[in-house]
């Protein structure tokens, strides 16, 4: 473990087989950050890719860059790689996000101002209020967050999947996450819910993926399907029991991802 203190922000992304794009965000953010004199430790996950991702994140590390390394030997979702990021955190507030490249780096440090200014805790997280996505995805974005809203209630927000989401340590480590997948991002706003932990939602421009290329598929639509009943209706329901907001008063231990986890410094 190092013994440098504690950062202001820790933000994890996920990166499989993103050798296209991984040096392009990370650099993005690290120098935005830099230039609003902000500590970011950034821990990127080598997500199981198959391609020269971990080598890259290898040399960054090595460059002496705020880039914590992370790493899932296979591959078993998106929710995985950010589970597996997390228990690498030590900053003060806690985030995550996708590789992508589609949120604009000044918009995660204007989230993240918010958040360090905010008198109460609250989950900070964008909403991508101009889309350039496909018909087909802007379609299935509208019905998962339609159905999740049906079945959960009002989760503050009409972008579940929008991220970076944001918060203070204590209380992420509090919502005992588990999802492997894609629903992560669902769990997060219905355990905030839940917690009456209020949603702090900023619009940003979504920009078009630069490199690379996207791992939502048609088939995705199927696991969002199946996730939503599960956790409403199934087993899953239980996953989602939490304290209240107010009850969490002092840091909690590192959160458990339930893997094995390989981080360097």
């Amino acid at each position: 473990m190092s013994d440098r203190r504690e950062p202001d922000l820790s933000l994890v992304l996920p990166c499989y087989n993103e050798e296209a794009l991984v040096r392009q965000t990370a650099t993005r953010l690290i120098d935005a950050f830099r230039a609003a004199g902000i500590d970011l430790e950034l821990v990127l996950v080598d997500n199981g890719s198959s391609d020269a991702t971990g080598e890259i994140i290898d040399e960054m590390v090595a460059e002496g860059l705020p880039v914590v390394k992370a790493a899932v030997e296979v591959n078993q979702g998106y929710g995985l790689g950010v589970l597996t990021g997390l228990r690498c955190s030590r900053g003060r507030f806690v985030g995550f996000m996708c590789v992508d490249d589609q949120v604009h780096p000044h918009d995660v440090v204007r989230l993240y101002e918010v958040a360090a200014k905010a008198k109460t805790p609250k989950l900070f997280k964008v909403r991508r209020r101009f889309r350039l996505d496909g018909r087909f995805r802007r379609i299935v974005s509208f019905a998962y967050n339609l159905l999740a809203t049906l079945l959960f209630g009002n989760l503050g927000s009409t972008d579940l999947n929008a991220n970076p989401k944001i918060l203070p340590r204590a209380h992420l480590e509090a919502m005992k996450l588990s999802s492997k997948d894609w629903f992560l991002d669902a769990e997060v706003m219905i355990k905030a819910k839940r917690m009456g932990l209020p949603v702090y939602e900023m619009n940003v421009f979504a920009l078009m993926r630069a490199e690379g290329v996207s791992h939502v598929r048609p088939a995705t639509c199927l696991e969002f399907l199946r996730n939503l009943v599960h956790y409403r209706f199934g087993e899953g329901r239980k996953a989602l029991e939490v304290p209240r907001a107010d009850q969490i008063t002092a840091p909690l231990g590192a959160a458990d991802a339930g893997q094995k986890v390989s981080a360097k410094r």
